[in-house]
């Protein structure tokens, strides 16, 4: 071999000497079915890709998330493929994938059916079987635009190359590098064209490497996101590196609809949607308004604990105030729209923080009354497209738990400190236990402050997450426009990770309201503003835990915490004056004096999923006791009422689930 026909690389940390012309595939000995891809310099390529001189070459498997993501992809082209073989007359929008699956967009002339899922499953199923191979080619905008002359989705993304990360809804998967491409899928014996789509990739060697995937739903998406769009037709798949994987997230999926919040808060009776108020803004019962008013005030509680003052502040403002604190420039377009009033424009507000500065700087502020800790649970607004807004996780009226420290640069690290301890004791005493912390950094477009400013934030953030000792995920480009946050991902009971708590270490806004504490020197000195929202909203964390207890609260939490239920009629004078002493130790309780048999009054608590039922009949009467029965079926007789008073209200008190 001679050194012309030679390049260097380095292949999974090691140098190496291969042929010039080697692919990826050949360089990594990839099977094509546990390592799909390469990472070539840091970027995602095919397996097919050349090697150069100096490349440092890593193996992308199947099992993880980028090689997941890549056969997720395969599979979206996969299903339009098969669309558009079933549909002839079907125009591609965009297919990327998502978290556990992906989708694809087609304008079509009638919604797909049940049965039309079907077609296209068993037609994806018979190209998998094919083997098609997946090749990539380079081609010119003019060839692009002659190639794809039927799809005029495309040839709007066509024109937008260079700025697909502003596109939305995954056009960057399509035209997000700076040369446009298209895949082919060819046959595997006669190499002749299948089907073809504009697309970055990098996909898998064949169809014949996808090892599991299924279609799940249907739905109406706007084209790119935006209501003034075509309205296409989403079809929605999962799929996985193996059947054992994809048999395991059906049944987490199983699961999550039997605890799915807007279901059970329905059968509940703890809140519902009326199509009256609008989308997005939701009532809470009088059995959730329980639920919500405790965790609201045991809240407060640990918060005046903690030192925090309580404040409150209105739910519409001038204009002037979102301009001076740059949410007009940043981030009207989820902002509702402003109305005139005497003259002057007012908007609804979506934050808290400019409020909280006007506090602040009402007054003097010294050195001796920092940190000063500002908290409120304040309700906002926020426009979330229709096609986002989701039950009470994702609404568009919503409470904060909202707080915000003013502190000195010198008490900036400690108050951080105590506050991440704070906000994960606090998420602790709600039943959750299993974190990591996500550390969100500059979006190098929309961000106020100086980059020097950022650096510092960012790393004082960063040493604080790190010394919890907890998992540090990074979220590069996803901080709010005026500072880095860490976020507190909480997993329930099912393993799913919801996002909680957010703190945001911001230098900026302070020096927009031109916020000032007198310093020990006499000097003038901006402070240091830290946004915390712990639970992130009321709503959003109320279906959070409706959806991790699937309903069935922990006593202190329970609307209902315990239910009397007589053997007959006569026993129920007993268990009032039982219900009378439990309410007196602060219990909530109520007595069933239905005309219901008692079996079916035992059926409607367990479906209620009180905690504590007790039942009371003439042998219970007699020894001045109630017989206990637990939402596990277990029952206990014959238990002393100051026994069973004390039982309920230790659970209450230490906050256990039963």
């Amino acid at each position: 071999m001679s050194a012309a026909q030679e390049i260097r690389i380095t292949l999974a940390g090691v140098e190496r000497v291969v042929a010039a012309g080697t692919t990826a595939g050949e360089a990594l000995g990839a099977d094509g079915r546990s390592v799909i891809a390469a990472s070539v310099n840091g970027e995602l390529r095919d397996l097919a890709c050349e090697v150069g001189d100096g490349d440092a070459v890593e193996p992308v498997a199947i099992d993880s998330a980028e090689g997941r993501a890549i056969l997720r992809h395969s599979t979206a082209h996969v299903m339009a493929q098969a669309v558009q073989e079933l549909f002839p007359d079907a125009r591609l929008g965009i297919g990327p994938p998502v978290e556990n699956g992906f989708y694809y967009d087609f304008d079509v002339r009638e919604p797909f059916t049940p049965d039309d899922l079907k077609r296209i499953e068993k037609r994806m199923r018979e190209i998998v079987k094919q083997g098609q191979s997946f090749r990539r080619r380079a081609v010119s905008d003019d060839d692009a635009r002659q190639e794809l002359a039927r799809e005029p989705y495309k040839l709007e993304l066509i024109g937008l190359k260079g700025g697909a990360a502003d596109a939305g809804d995954g056009a960057n998967v399509e035209v997000g590098g700076g040369q446009l491409t298209i895949y082919d899928n060819l046959d595997p014996k006669s190499g002749e064209l299948c089907w073809k789509d504009l697309c970055r990739g990098p996909h898998l060697p064949t169809t014949r490497v996808i090892p599991a995937f299924k279609l799940m739903r249907t739905g109406g998406a706007y084209w790119r996101g935006s209501e003034k769009n075509p309205q296409l037709q989403r079809i929605y798949g999962t799929a996985w590196e193996s059947r054992d994987k994809q048999d395991e997230y059906l049944r987490l999926l199983e699961e999550a609809e039997k605890r799915d919040h807007r279901k059970l808060g329905a059968e509940l009776d703890l809140f519902s949607f009326p199509d009256e108020l609008g989308s997005g803004l939701p009532v809470f019962h009088p059995k959730g308004g329980v639920i919500r008013r405790v965790m609201e005030d045991y809240s407060r509680r640990r918060h005046e604990e903690a030192g925090y003052s309580f404040v409150n502040t209105p739910h519409i403002t001038k204009e002037h105030l979102y301009q001076v604190s740059g949410h007009l420039d940043w981030y009207a377009d989820g902002m509702f729209p402003p109305m005139e009033l005497e003259g002057a424009r007012y908007y609804l507000k979506p934050m808290n923080c400019p409020m909280h500065n006007l506090i602040f700087r009402a007054r003097g502020r010294s050195y001796r009354e920092l940190p000063l800790r500002l908290f409120e649970f304040g309700t906002v607004y926020r426009y979330e497209k229709s096609g986002v807004v989701h039950g009470l996780t994702r609404v568009r009226g919503l409470t904060q738990d909202d707080a915000h420290i003013y502190c000195t640069r010198e008490q900036m690290r400690e108050e951080l400190t105590s506050l991440l301890r704070f906000v994960l004791d606090l998420l602790r005493d709600y039943g959750l236990e299993d974190f990591y912390l996500e550390l969100s950094t500059k979006d190098p477009v929309k961000f106020v402050g100086t980059d020097e400013a950022w650096e510092e934030a960012t790393q004082t953030l960063r040493e604080v997450a790190e010394s919890e000792r907890l998992e540090l995920v990074l979220d590069p480009g996803g901080a709010a426009f005026y500072g880095p946050k860490i976020s507190v991902q909480a997993r329930d009971a099912i393993g799913r990770s919801w996002q909680m708590s957010t703190i945001q270490l911001d230098f900026n806004l302070p020096e927009r309201f031109e916020l000032e504490y007198q310093a020990a020197d006499g000097t003038r000195q901006r402070p240091v503003m830290i946004h915390r929202a712990l639970f992130g909203s009321i709503e959003r964390f109320f279906g959070v835990l409706v959806e991790h207890y699937a309903g069935a609260f922990p006593p202190w939490l329970a609307p209902v915490q315990a239910v009397g239920i007589p053997i007959a009629d006569a026993h129920i004078p007993y268990l009032q004056d039982v219900a009378k002493r439990l309410r007196d130790a602060g219990v909530r309780v109520e007595v069933d004096a239905s005309d219901d048999r008692m079996q079916k009054k035992i059926r409607n608590a367990q479906r209620a999923k009180v905690p504590f039922m007790l039942l009371a009949g003439d042998d219970d009467v007699a020894a001045g006791a109630v017989s206990f029965r637990y939402r596990s079926g277990e029952q206990k007789n014959g238990v002393p009422i100051e026994d069973a008073i004390a039982e309920i209200a230790d659970a209450v008190e230490r906050r256990i689930q039963v």
